[in-house]
């Protein structure tokens, strides 16, 4: 490998998102990966277990804290206020991310593509938001973005084109296009500002199996030029210490379990439809597209064609009962769309009436409707206990059609988060066996049906370690908390007392000391249609 061009970097992590060893280990074994394969063959390397739920909202932030989510306070992609939500973002995470503790000892850090990084709070690090921040967000410090793109001459979050509306050519396009982008922001930065800590995130890894899993070609290309990538980095930098790793992994799912079908079912859980349940937007664009006339569109109303117009957009179903209600438009989309569409794609959870409900799948639990919590809670404080112990006993008897347990574990939430936010998750936490049961939130008939994704996240991530003083027969195997420890005693710095994980057997332990109280900044809404539509189109949002 050629002589770096700089020395500064200390510790560099490459987050690949979704990335574990057996989706990693045959594209090694086929020789396309020269640069993971030169780490995986001379570092140490190991899963690397995620926590629960295994999702980028929560986990990186996990990563980056060292703490669980009861410590810094997100579980999911959104946050709920009573029936109420938004998209999380980095004022939603109530924790010091690693290279703010380093900042606070004077070191210098580079941060490019890590998600829910903005906006990104004031410290001696530049970065550049990743996944979930809007295009074109605000970097630190100021004016960076206008940087990259004075330097590079281009630099984008997303892709110009959603999956819906490219040909597979353009997407996998968009793909590599991206890809490059970080690289090349992160090279840049990298000779600019000479920093210590360097820490870069490639999200694509994760993407193209949420849109392709079943294409190799896309597939194959996609970790070509991440490899690439992070060949041209490594020969930019000689990093003291090497840490490849990802949030969570990524499988095949057996099976689709809808959770509030069965709450339904066992007589918890409410719907409504008609007025006040609308189908999802992305309903309405289909069948206005299988059995509409485009010329037909010159006649509609106003409202018709705002109808459509928002169904081209692709506003969520998290939003579009309220939204329904508020332009006055519950007829004319009950004219517009058949009898049996809105049948199938109407109903949603009524949260008022309901007991308990999955509000989010992505969360991975149960949220009851408890009276003084949530505006309309029915179940009283009193009952609280007892409510949730009959649902936990109820939800471990379920059996898939094949007669194996559903979930290894149904918890209370205490049981699973430890910190000042543990109010803020789900009451019941449910660990589906193996990972291997895709969990919907949404209302459909059945409980059990043919998975919406056909990969989505497993538990065991990847961790690859190298470096002049890692021993490649080191025991790397640890939990996503443990990354944060690991960088701080790197540097030789104590580990925070209030992170949840240890430092690796590749570093020499620093103790541990009590830092300064976190001040969170005022929380900032995301309310970005844009950003959720993302969300919905690679299946995070119903």
């Amino acid at each position: 490998m050629p002589e770096a061009e700089t020395t500064s970097l200390r510790t560099l992590v490459v987050g690949l998102d979704g990335v574990c060893s057996s989706v990693l280990d045959p594209l090694i074994d086929d020789g396309l990966l020269p640069n993971l394969e030169s780490i995986h063959a001379t570092g140490a390397v190991a899963p690397l277990e995620s926590q629960l739920p295994p999702w980028t909202p929560s986990a990186w932030p996990s990563m980056y804290t060292g703490k669980n989510p009861g410590k810094h306070g997100v579980y999911d992609f959104l946050q709920f206020d009573g029936y109420e939500w938004d998209v999380v973002n980095r004022s939603t995470v109530k924790a010091r991310a690693i290279w703010e503790l380093l900042s606070m000892q004077g070191y210098e850090s580079i941060v490019v593509n890590v998600p829910v990084t903005h906006p990104p709070r004031a410290s001696n690090a530049t970065v550049v938001p990743g996944y979930m921040a809007p295009e074109a967000p605000d970097c630190h410090p100021p004016g960076t973005w206008d940087e990259l793109i004075d330097e590079l001459g281009s630099y984008q979050l997303y892709a110009d084109v959603r999956y819906s509306e490219a040909s597979k050519a353009e997407r996998l396009n968009s793909y590599n296009k991206l890809t490059r982008m970080r690289g090349e922001a992160f090279r840049y930065l990298l000779a600019d500002r000479e920093p210590e800590f360097g820490f870069i995130q490639f999200q694509q890894t994760d993407t193209v199996y949420h849109e392709y899993p079943d294409d190799e070609e896309v597939i194959r290309s996609v970790y070509r030029t991440v490899d690439d990538e992070i060949g041209m980095i490594l020969e930019a930098c000689d990093p003291e210490l090497l840490l490849v790793v990802s949030d969570h992994g990524l499988g095949p799912m057996d099976r689709e379990f809808r959770v509030n079908e069965f709450l339904r079912d066992r007589g918890v859980l409410e719907a409504t439809a008609g007025d006040g349940g609308m189908p999802s937007w992305s309903t309405l664009a289909e069948t206005q597209l299988q059995n509409g006339d485009k010329t037909a569109s010159k006649s509609r109303s106003k409202a018709e064609r705002a109808i459509e117009l928002a169904a081209s957009v692709g506003l969520t179903s998290q939003r579009l009962a309220a939204v329904v209600q508020r332009l006055g438009l519950e007829e004319q989309v009950l004219n517009i769309v058949p009898s049996d569409v809105i049948r199938a794609g109407s109903e949603r959870v009524d949260f008022e009436d309901s007991h308990a409900y999955m509000r989010s799948r992505t969360e991975m639990g149960i949220r009851l409707n408890v009276e003084g919590r949530e505006p309309d809670g029915v179940v009283s404080q009193a009952e609280y206990d007892s409510v949730r112990s009959e649902l936990i006993e109820m939800i471990q008897s379920v059996r898939t059609p094949s007669g194996e347990l559903c979930f290894e574990q149904v918890l209370p939430r205490e049981a699973v988060f430890d910190g000042p936010y543990v109010a803020d998750a789900p009451d019941i936490v449910i660990v589906p066996a193996s990972f291997d049961q895709y969990l919907s939130a949404s209302l459909r008939g059945d409980w059990f049906d043919v998975p919406s994704e056909s990969w989505e996240h497993k538990r065991n991530g990847i961790i690859m370690a190298a470096g002049s003083d890692v021993d490649p027969e080191a025991d790397t195997a640890g939990h996503l908390f443990d990354i944060a420890p690991t960088i701080l005693a790197a540097f030789d710095l104590p580990v925070d007392r209030e992170m949840d994980g240890d430092p690796l057997a590749i570093v020499s332990p620093t103790g541990r000391r009590q830092y300064p109280p976190f001040e969170p900044d005022n929380s900032v809404p995301t309310d970005d249609g844009a950003v959720e539509q993302r969300l919905a189109d690679l299946g995070y949002l119903e």
